[in-house]
């Protein structure tokens, strides 16, 4: 790959990622998280190898719906509420749909299916940035929304994906798809802790990234292929 476009991708998806994690309104957010997705589409494709090929084209079909989704939430506590802040969604439909848009954009249970596949597909250290720097923004979100979030939804998911990460895991032959399950759990996890002390799940965010990008890093130098 072509180390100014790498560059430019690089920091296309810092900025992303700086963009939601400071705004107050809505249509940023969204913005920061459409600037990430096209960031990371380049460096998830770039050994032009079909399974990558593949991996980048569910992504951008998988955050995309996500990201609409979030959108069409806002959009329609913006119509009730007249508020586009992000700490003002209000209405119980935008909270039921923008639990489901984060729940999507992170992979939680049943929301699941595209991550392991999409790590599977691509090369581990692009499988790192999706696993921990893209994972911030929407649990940045999580943490701002929480208040409004669907208490009973969003308390299924995690017990589902933290369930269901661990025991698919077990069922897996490769390191990729046993760190994407691993993920899925820990996410799960973030989420349960959310509902009762949200500054709790960033520090199990920060603890969950401090374990996962050594393991990463290593698999990396070590040239680990499955």
């Amino acid at each position: 790959m072509n180390p100014q476009a790498k560059l430019l991708s690089i920091s296309s998806l810092f900025l992303g990622s700086t963009i939601t994690i400071t705004s107050n309104h809505w249509i940023m957010a969204w913005t920061g998280l459409e600037i990430n997705t096209l960031a990371i589409l380049p460096l998830i494709s770039k050994s032009h190898h079909p399974r990558a090929i593949e991996a980048a084209t569910k992504y951008f079909l998988v955050q995309a719906a996500a990201s609409a989704l979030l959108l069409f939430s806002s959009m329609t506590n913006a119509w009730y509420t007249g508020q586009w802040d992000i700490t003002q969604l209000t209405h119980p439909t935008s909270c039921l749909l923008l639990t489901t848009a984060i729940s999507i954009k992170l992979g939680l249970v049943p929301f699941h299916f595209w991550f392991p596949e999409i790590l599977q597909g691509t090369s581990l250290t692009t499988g790192l940035l999706l696993a921990t720097v893209l994972k911030f923004p929407p649990i940045t979100l999580l943490l701002l929304t929480s208040p409004s979030l669907n208490p009973t939804l969003l308390t299924t998911m995690a017990v589902a994906s933290a369930a269901l990460g661990g025991w698919a895991g077990l069922n897996q032959t490769q390191t990729r798809k046993i760190l994407a399950f691993s993920s899925i759990s820990h996410l799960g996890w973030m989420a349960i802790i959310l509902v009762y002390n949200p500054k709790l799940t960033l520090i199990t965010f920060y603890l969950y990234c401090l374990m996962t990008i050594p393991i990463f890093l290593t698999l990396d130098t070590i040239k680990t292929l499955k």
